[in-house]
């Protein structure tokens, strides 16, 4: 999952960094690379929001400009397992009855900080009636349909 972002630099020599698919995403810094890294903690930051607000999450737009955020691989599934169950209405609660586990557990879930492991992940996702598949394909191209 990556994010175009809008790199501009501004008339102090830093870099200011937005992200159009979410408004509420901004960060800076003083090179490139420094404001590239800080718009990934400011997009990650973002959608945990959403996240806490019970809001939707935009899937980031198609763009072939050279500059995005990417993000791991661990934090896409978790956005991707909260988006199922935004769709079917469910909270974490019901998760947590699903699969027979505390809250603190689910909430760990869908801490985009937090190193789940991937088989608690494929769980939840089986609990929905979902499963998790992978795709490897070169770095900075899009994957192709399947």
């Amino acid at each position: 999952m990556r994010y175009p972002v809008d790199l501009v630099p501004d008339d102090n020599g830093t870099f200011l960094v937005t992200v159009p698919d979410l408004p509420e995403a901004a960060s800076f810094g003083e090179t490139e690379v420094e404001a590239l890294a800080r718009a990934l903690d400011a997009v990650e930051t973002a959608i945990q929001g959403r996240m806490a607000d019970r809001l939707a999450i935009p899937a980031p737009s198609i763009v072939d400009g050279p500059t995005w955020v990417v993000l791991p691989a661990l934090a896409t599934l978790k956005i991707e397992l909260y988006r199922v169950m935004l769709d079917r209405g469910l909270r974490k609660a019901d998760l947590a009855r699903l699969l027979d586990w505390k809250p603190p557990q689910i909430d760990r879930l869908f801490d985009l900080g937090h190193a789940s492991r991937l088989d608690q992940i494929e769980a939840a996702f089986a609990a929905l009636g979902q499963e998790v598949a992978f795709t490897v394909h070169p770095a900075g191209e899009r994957p192709k349909a399947a």
